[in-house]
């Protein structure tokens, strides 16, 4: 193993403390105010991105950015491989930034985009496009491929599944969320949405996971189409009203995951993608508790959100993953 995968490796193991955890969590989900919550944000390992008064919105942006920021630093200490291996984890900001750019084309507006900085795939080009048209052409002539259309549901879709292809081949120790991701994808369109895919979609889906699911007509034919290493997402999905909790079951299964691969001993991929995964389980955690402290998570008396009627998944998300 080279000097750049050890210096990588020890590197990401210590970025793995820079988290406020379960406790953390549940301490701003019970903060009593948004802007409660939001101090306590900009006084934890995200307070280089979240300011005291910011809004909703710019808060989580910052708190997903600060993953972003992680993944950078890690990626400059690595060898080419390495970089490569972050740069297909750290896709997800490419497509957020390509999400609200199609918003802003729609004259709907956006967010400041995420900054990728060496680990753009095909942004800056991208972002200089006027025209859903313009923008399929450039993701035709990326990594991302062709997307079979210029809606923003078909951008949306392809490069998800352009990203969890992307992993399975250059990160093999995510390869089992790549695909439950996907599975759980194919499940929320199919069945939480009752639409199909579109054809470009379809493909991709039938490339990551097989074409036994294009002829399940229920959730449970779905899930029994799928290869173990997708089908475990919907393991305990009932029905589909039920699919929030199986998210839930996706980011509890990266962070065991990840703590397994950080705590191994010696250098390489494994920790480096323990540790991708350990930061965005956290940042998944902090957004949870930031959105319950904005619903109200806690009430005078302090009861849980489950014993309460009406709260969303985010307000059960850290009974569901403690």
């Amino acid at each position: 193993m080279s000097a750049g995968w050890a210096a990588g490796s020890v590197r990401a193991r210590a970025m793995t403390h820079r988290r406020v955890g379960t406790g953390g969590a549940r301490t701003v989900a019970a903060s009593g105010s948004l802007s409660a919550a939001v101090d306590l944000l900009a006084r934890s390992p995200y307070g280089a991105r979240v300011r005291p008064g910011d809004a909703l919105a710019d808060a989580a942006h910052g708190v997903r950015a600060t993953v972003l920021w992680h993944l950078r630093v890690l990626a400059g200490w690595l060898p080419a491989g390495g970089a490569d291996t972050v740069r297909a984890l750290a896709g997800w900001f490419e497509i957020a930034n390509v999400d609200e750019h199609l918003r802003a084309l729609d004259g709907r507006g956006t967010s400041r985009p995420y900054e990728l900085g060496s680990l753009a795939t095909a942004w800056p080009s991208l972002a200089a496009t006027g025209s859903h048209d313009e923008l399929r052409t450039v993701l035709t002539a990326s990594r991302w491929g062709d997307p079979g259309g210029d809606t923003a549901r078909e951008v949306h879709l392809a490069m998800r599944l352009a990203w969890a292809a992307r992993i399975a081949t250059r990160a093999p120790a995510a390869r089992d969320w790549a695909l439950g991701g996907a599975a759980l994808l194919l499940a929320v369109e199919l069945f939480g949405r009752g639409l199909p895919l579109p054809a470009v979609a379809a493909a991709r889906a039938t490339g990551l996971l097989g074409p036994a699911w294009t002829g399940a007509g229920t959730l449970d034919a779905l899930r029994a189409a799928l290869p173990p290493a997708g089908r475990w997402a919907l393991a305990d999905v009932a029905d589909a009203r039920d699919l929030w909790r199986a998210e839930i079951g996706w980011w509890r299964r990266v962070r065991a995951d990840s703590a397994k691969l950080t705590a191994r001993s010696g250098f390489g991929p494994g920790p480096v993608v323990g540790a991708a995964g350990l930061l965005a389980a956290d940042a998944w955690l902090a957004l949870a508790g930031l959105e319950a402290a904005a619903r109200g998570y806690a009430d005078a008396d302090g009861r849980s959100p489950s014993s309460r009627a009406g709260d969303a998944s985010a307000l059960e998300a850290f009974d569901a993953m403690a």
